[in-house]
């Protein structure tokens, strides 16, 4: 393709008046070396027309970071052939539209200001999002995640509505922060999981590796900051506003992220939220008797009718399907 051509695509982009087709194109070349360099001279251009500055003292950083996460996605996609290679596929796409979006909308600033950066896990599905120092982070379904650079293109912090898990590299220079309305989950590199649904009754960090300590919120003030070792739990009551720490089997609070759920003794009142995140569902249940009974199972690859099937083998309940609704009755 003729440099004239990439110049009108990248023009196109940097107007938002680009199609699907530019966009995949934009892609590649921010994928090959070669190409890269076709695309800097326009942007070096734009740059020095709209700000009479010199381009050379733009760090190089950005580009770096989108195609290394794309590499990373892709080794990513060849070691894990399962239902999840497209969801990486999908959060590649995502991540490198955030991260050029960033360098492009800021090319005509002579100063840069903070940029907002949100991810977004729709009911019934899982996303990824890579910082640009590699940390990755996984939102469960129906999670929100908001974030900024920091003037070295670092993230520092994160605000979190859902739930996530988190494997953050380690760098004793900075304190990463997860921030939830109830309490702030401070961390210097370590694997761990955050539950904060808004509609929970329980705010819920669990620890796989590392160490983290828990300090105040918005809505939350701690007289201490408690400390988690490995396999520990922090439990917040918002209610009550009463919290604990226990020792649990981490698998069973961070196997979402690999596509499986498992259920110890859990209620069916938990256990019908966790499937109408999962599969974007609604479940409507015809007797409160039923909320009360409990279920221990794991399920990875089923569907939703599925998972129904194999609970209704056990337990004394049936379902049908009501419109664009599951409906849950006891049985005789």
């Amino acid at each position: 393709m003729t440099d004239s051509n990439k110049n009108i695509i990248l023009t196109k982009y940097l107007n938002k008046e680009h199609s699907l087709n530019d966009y995949l194109k934009l892609k590649y070349w921010f994928r090959n070396d070669n190409d890269f360099k076709d695309l800097k001279q326009p942007l070096k251009q734009e740059w020095e027309k709209e700000t009479k500055q010199e381009f050379d003292h733009l760090d190089n950083r950005v580009f770096e970071q989108i195609t290394n996460n794309i590499w990373l996605e892709d080794e990513k996609r060849k070691a894990n052939e399962n239902s999840w290679h497209i969801l990486y596929k999908v959060a590649a796409v995502l991540l490198i539209g955030l991260l050029a979006g960033y360098f492009v909308s800021n090319l005509k600033r002579t100063t840069i200001d903070p940029v907002c950066f949100t991810a977004h896990a729709p009911k019934g599905s899982i996303s990824e999002t890579i910082l640009p120092d590699g940390s990755l982070i996984v939102l469960n379904s129906g999670s929100l995640l908001k974030y900024s650079l920091d003037k070295n293109n670092q993230v520092t912090e994160v605000s979190l509505s859902g739930e996530a898990w988190f494997n953050i590299h380690h760098n004793p220079k900075r304190i990463f922060k997860v921030k939830t309305p109830q309490y702030h989950v401070n961390v210097l590199g370590t694997q761990f999981n955050v539950k904060a649904y808004e509609e929970d009754n329980e705010v819920v960090t669990t620890l796989v590796k590392g160490k983290v300590s828990i300090s105040s919120g918005d809505n939350f003030s701690f007289d201490y900051s408690p400390e988690l070792q490995p396999n520990e739990q922090f439990l917040l009551n918002k209610e009550t506003q009463k919290g604990l720490i226990r020792v649990v089997n981490t698998k069973q609070y961070t196997a979402w992220k690999d596509n499986k759920l498992i259920f110890i003794n859990m209620d069916l009142k938990e256990l019908f939220v966790l499937l109408e995140r999962k599969f974007g569902v609604e479940i409507k249940v015809g007797s409160s008797e039923i909320l009360d009974l409990h279920y221990t199972g794991t399920i990875k690859n089923e569907t939703v009718l599925e998972v129904l099937n194999l609970i209704t083998l056990t337990l004394p309940i049936k379902y049908e399907i009501v419109e664009q609704e599951i409906k849950i009755t006891k049985t005789k």
